[in-house]
């Protein structure tokens, strides 16, 4: 039996997020783990929404809540089921990114975190922190990072 029963993974649909899903689709097929692909967003207030309503017509709808943060939780469930996932489920969270993916990993009393490395070793990063630092420095559980970037 797998120590992982329950995996978070961060996306925000870049391409290196993206890689992090697949890692985290292969090691929850192969532990038979249930997998939360997790995107973090804030809501775009009226003054952000009104020209955009206006541009889509009936559409408009869209550009309230996290429509495009749903477009890429579909899209990194098809990359971890492609991975070997089997039990996938999506999670937008209003908030940052660390503090979504550290708050939503206390709540489902996650047994495991993973993040990409993108920021890890930037210039921002060294300054002014990275989501991958400090999701390690704060998590409640075993984090990974995937080297996901060079």
């Amino acid at each position: 039996m797998s120590a992982y029963r329950t995996i978070i993974v961060g996306t925000d649909g870049s391409e290196s997020s993206l890689r992090a899903v697949d890692r985290a689709g292969a090691i929850a097929g192969d532990a038979n783990a249930q997998l939360v692909l997790a995107c973090a967003y804030h809501p775009a207030g009226p003054a952000e929404t009104s020209g955009a309503e206006d541009l889509l017509k009936h559409d408009g709808w869209e550009v309230h809540g996290g429509a495009p943060v749903f477009s890429m939780l579909h899209e990194a469930r098809d990359r971890a089921t492609a991975a070997g996932a089997r039990n996938v489920d999506e999670r937008a969270v209003i908030g940052s990114p660390s503090a979504g993916l550290l708050s939503l990993a206390k709540e489902m009393a996650a047994d495991l975190l993973v993040v990409g490395n993108r920021g890890l070793n930037s210039v921002s990063g060294r300054f002014l922190g990275s989501l991958p630092a400090e999701v390690a420095r704060k998590s409640v559980c075993d984090v990974l990072v995937v080297h996901t970037i060079a």
